[in-house]
Formats: C-alpha cells, structure tokens, sequence
C-alpha cells in the first residue's frame, strides 16, 4: 500500500474515532443541556424548576422554606411604588392570574388542587371576618427550594420549587396566617420573563431596573428560613421550647443559626 492510501485509512479511521466520541457525549448529555433521551435516563425536575439539574447530580440537598417579608428596607423594590402597591409583585402576580390567565394556581403544596380565579379572588382580597383588604397588607411572599451542591458543575445551587401568597395574620382579622394559592416557580419565573413592565424597582437608579426572574436569580432579597428539612416536618418557631421566655426570638436567632450552617458547609467544601 502506498503512502498516500495509508495516508488516507489514518484520518479516515482518527474521524470515525471523532465521529463516535461526539455522539457518545450527546447521548450522556450534561447538566446544562440534557440529552434528549435524559427523561428516561435521567430524574430531572422539569415541572418545578426553571433551571433544572439532573438528580444523579446531586450530591447533597436539603429542602429550605423562606419567608420574604417585602416591607423590609432591603425587599422594598419588590414591594412596589406608591401608597397602593399595586405595581409590586403581589399585585403583578394577581394581574398574570386574573386578568391574564397565565399563571396556574393551586390550593396545596402538593398541587394537587387546582384553584379557580374566583376562589383565588376569595382568598385573596377577604379577611376571615369578611372585611375587605388593601394589596399593600399582602406583604408575605413565601418560597420553598432545594438548596443543593452539583457534582457536574461544582457548585451550590438555589433551586426554587414554588411560591406561596400569605396573607399576614394582622391583615387576616388576627386569625391566623391564610395560604393565598400557590404556584409553580417554573411558570412564575418563565411568565415574568417575557414581562419587563413587571419590575424589581431600583429606586435610586431607575436605568437599572431588572424583571422578576432577574432579581431571583441573583437572589437581590432578604428572607428568613421558616423550616428546613427535619424529622417532624415542623417549622422552626414549632421546634422552640414551649417554656421559652421570648419563643419568636429564639425562632429568629434559631432561623440564622441555621442560615449560617449552610454558609459554613459551603465553605467547608473547598477546605479538604
């Protein structure tokens, strides 16, 4: 055989080698871009999550409930402008429901109940007396995530599940706090995304507004950890000795305690 032809049989055989390669790591797939055979393959939450990781990616994860309070300094460009509030979160996400249709909702956290527009209304706009309440009082945006450490990209990852409108015991006639609806974070995230007239408000530089799904990714608020994953699946205020002399405190100083557990063990990754 000459050289020219052996030649020729190398490269014809180095791009058969290339060739394979790049269809085996198709198959696989990665984290960021899941093969298209990765449903079958692969456990990947895409119902809930607007950015999904593979489960076998997962090395460590621990469900964390949040409470965001909007009349805090620090959450206040969620809470919206003016005496009304109406253009904050709450009231852009009552607009996507009511008037839009486009955000489903659901009466339980297993979202196994879907809800009407009409019940939503109920619940969002009447007390338990009956009495009819302004949108600034809903001030309570509550969340569930993931808080887990990705093996593929080596890094810790937020991973929002849902979103719960909370309508405040003071504003509920003091009869204890009512759960609004909730919803799946992956509609919230994908709604508020094509609507940049919903604002995460920068009120001392107003050419930096950002949307919703924006300012969540880059976590621009302020929340305290009402439960994390335990054994009695109770909230931390629950976990409290009963004979405490200040139990809401301790719950708070317990919340941080644990904030700071997860910060700790973030750091502790890149020690060993």
């Amino acid at each position: 055989m000459s050289l020219h032809s052996k030649l020729i049989v190398f490269f014809s055989l180095v791009l058969c080698g290339i060739t394979a390669i790049q269809t085996s790591a198709q198959d696989a797939g990665t984290t960021q871009a899941p093969a298209s055979r990765g449903d079958r393959e692969y456990s990947v939450d895409t119902v809930f999550s607007a950015r999904p990781v593979r489960e076998e990616d997962k090395m460590f994860k621990i469900s964390v409930w949040r409470r965001i309070d909007l009349r805090e300094k620090y959450n206040l460009p969620f809470y919206g402008s003016g005496d009304i509030k109406d253009d904050g979160i709450v009231g852009n996400i009552y607009k996507a429901v009511v008037e839009e249709n486009a955000l489903e909702i659901f009466a339980d956290e297993e979202f196994t109940q879907p809800m009407s527009i009409s019940e939503f209304q109920s619940n969002f706009w009447l007390a338990a007396n009956g009495d009819s309440i302004f949108m600034k009082n809903l001030y309570y945006v509550d969340f569930m995530e993931e808080f887990a450490f990705d093996k593929h990209q080596s890094q810790v990852l937020f991973d929002i599940k849902y979103i719960e409108l909370v309508m405040p015991s003071e504003t509920n006639s003091n009869a204890g706090q009512k759960t609004i609806a909730f919803i799946r974070y992956k509609d919230f995230y994908e709604h508020f995304k094509d609507h940049p007239e919903a604002k995460w408000y920068n009120f001392k530089n107003t050419a930096k507004n950002l949307t919703y799904d924006q300012a969540f990714d880059l976590r621009l608020f302020r929340s305290v950890v009402r439960k994390f994953t335990n054994p009695d699946n109770a909230l931390i205020a629950d976990l409290v000795d009963p004979d405490n002399p200040n139990p809401e405190l301790q719950a708070y100083l317990n919340s941080l305690e644990f904030e700071y557990g997860l910060l700790d063990w973030e750091n502790s990754l890149w020690e060993w």
